[in-house]
């Protein structure tokens, strides 16, 4: 049975619950080809790098490169949808994903593997922040950010699982069996989009709007000080998490003598916080609102790194260290859908290049805290602190542009 999308044009209330939770669980799903790509394969990077003879830092490049193409990828793509509709576009992306995702099982080189993770990031951003487009499509502004944190929640699931059942792909088939279980993710992913998602911004909605002009409210968004201030909060606080992803599985695996299994628990419970954060954001948005609770996970988020660079220069103290990367990646639950939410309810007509341009802060920021990691790579770890606290810190300050310039206009 597939959805039809003028019953998801109606209020909220119209919907039956049983069908809008599949259609947030859809959604969310989506938006979960970003983490999971990159958390399904985390364990294997030192098997990685053995397995075909490159170095920890050639192999943490796979993850910088698919950040790169997922920023550029969702660039592409939100404009085209909000002049062309979501579903042809994100049909299409999720091809390329699926294709790049085979290219990954059969590389027999570093190289070659850099290369088919861009191209796979280029078609994974498609589900990425077409599902966020959809969202607004569908609800009003604040009823849009409570549906993003709960997508957020279904997100959540995938940091939390996948780096758990990367550890079990690699132990029976090798670091290439985590690329396989990508291909059929996308494989899966585009039947159900095809049978189940209908398409939510129709050509009457879309008016006269031009491809040129489509594209170029990228340049309003940018011009803009309190978009700009929503875009360096969420988008430092998601290059912090990056900051961890990137080092973490060097810093607890080499240097602390964690085993794949026991680094994937680890990061299963920084993936329980994102997913309290966003449950926590989805209760109390409509009583505080949405700028309240990302200055929440601003600051908080700020505070977590501070704590993480004093614990890793007093004798790499690691309860402290495990304590202040617990409080940085949960603060992402509360930043990620309050931004975003905030950023398509300033642009309702270009909802789409809203969140790409978010979407692609996002994963740009991370990949240049994942390029800063890998060309900084250390043993200790110091780098990894001291990047998620420069971010973090840039993040608590995007909040402050996006509150001042506010009050101003």
């Amino acid at each position: 049975m597939t959805y039809q999308a003028d019953t998801f044009l109606m209020t909220t209330s119209a919907i039956e619950p049983a069908r809008e939770g599949r259609f947030i669980l859809l959604l969310g799903a989506l938006v979960a080809f970003g983490p999971l790509s990159i958390d399904l394969y985390l364990p294997a990077l030192p098997a990685m790098a053995v397995g075909l003879a490159a170095s920890a830092e050639a192999v943490q490049l796979t993850i910088t490169v698919f950040l790169a193409g997922f920023s550029v990828g969702m660039l592409f793509y939100g404009p085209i949808s909000d002049r062309y509709g979501r579903r042809t576009v994100l049909l299409s992306g999720i091809a390329i994903f699926a294709l790049a995702s085979l290219a990954c099982v059969l590389a027999l080189a570093v190289e070659q593997l850099i290369v088919a993770r861009f191209l796979q990031a280029l078609g994974g951003g498609a589900a990425s922040v077409l599902a966020r487009a959809v969202v607004r499509d569908v609800y009003t502004p604040t009823e849009a950010i409570r549906k993003l944190s709960l997508m957020a929640m279904v997100t959540a699931i995938a940091p939390l699982l996948a780096p758990i059942l990367g550890s079990v792909l690699l132990e029976h088939f090798g670091w290439r069996g985590t690329f396989g279980a990508l291909l059929a993710w996308g494989l899966l992913s585009l039947l159900v989009v095809w049978f189940q998602l209908p398409e939510t911004l129709p050509a009457e909605r879309r008016g006269q709007l031009s491809l040129a002009s489509a594209f170029a409210a990228y340049g309003r968004l940018l011009c803009d000080p309190v978009a700009l201030g929503l875009l360096l909060a969420g988008g430092m606080s998601f290059a912090a998490m990056f900051a961890y992803i990137t080092g973490g599985p060097f810093y607890f695996i080499e240097l602390h003598g964690y085993s794949p299994l026991a680094f994937s628990l680890l990061f299963a419970a920084n993936a329980l916080g994102i997913f309290a954060a966003n449950y926590l954001n989805s209760r109390l948005v409509r009583s505080q609102g949405a700028a309240v609770m990302a200055g929440v996970g601003s600051g908080f988020g700020f505070v977590g790194a501070l704590l993480l660079w004093v614990a890793s220069g007093v004798g790499d103290a690691l309860p402290a260290v495990l304590a202040g990367l617990f409080i940085v990646v949960s603060m992402t639950g509360l930043l990620g859908a309050n931004c975003v939410g905030l950023l398509m309810a300033r642009y309702p007509q270009n909802a789409g290049a809203s969140a790409a341009l978010f979407g692609a802060s996002q994963f740009g920021l991370g990949m240049l805290a994942s390029a800063a990691i890998s060309y900084f790579h250390d043993p200790n770890g110091r780098a990894m602190a001291w990047v998620i606290l420069a971010v973090s810190g840039m993040s608590l300050l995007g909040w402050f542009c996006f509150r001042l310039c506010g009050e101003r206009r």
